[in-house]
C-alpha cells in the first residue's frame, strides 16, 4: 500500500517540481509532442518485451524445457496445501 503512493520515493510535491521544470525547459507548446514521444517509444518497449518473451517461451516450449501440465499439477497441489494450512491456522487462532 505504501508503495503506490511512493513511485521511485518521489512524491507529489516533486512530480509538481520535476513537471514545472519540464514545462520551463520544453515550453507549454512542445510539451505535446514530448508526451507522445514518450508513449510510443514506452510502446516500442513494452512490444519489443512481449516478443521477447514470446519467443523464449516459444522455444522452451519446443524444446520440452516448459512442461506447463507439470506446473499445472504443481500450482493445483500448492494451492490444495495452502487452503488446508488456512484451514488448519483458523482453528489455532479461534482456539487463542
Amino acid at each position: 500500500m505504501i508503495q503506490l503512493a511512493t513511485i521511485l520515493f518521489i512524491g507529489g510535491t516533486e512530480i509538481v517540481f520535476i513537471l514545472f521544470i519540464v514545462v520551463l525547459v520544453f515550453g507549454a507548446d512542445k510539451l505535446p509532442e514530448v508526451a507522445r514521444g514518450l508513449g510510443k517509444g514506452m510502446r516500442q518497449l513494452k512490444d519489443a518485451t512481449n516478443d521477447i518473451k514470446h519467443e523464449v517461451t516459444k522455444s522452451a516450449k519446443e524444446s520440452n524445457i516448459i512442461d506447463t501440465e507439470a506446473a499445472k499439477d504443481i500450482q493445483q497441489e500448492i494451492n490444495s496445501i495452502k487452503d488446508d494450512l488456512e484451514d488448519f491456522t483458523g482453528s489455532v487462532k479461534r482456539k487463542m
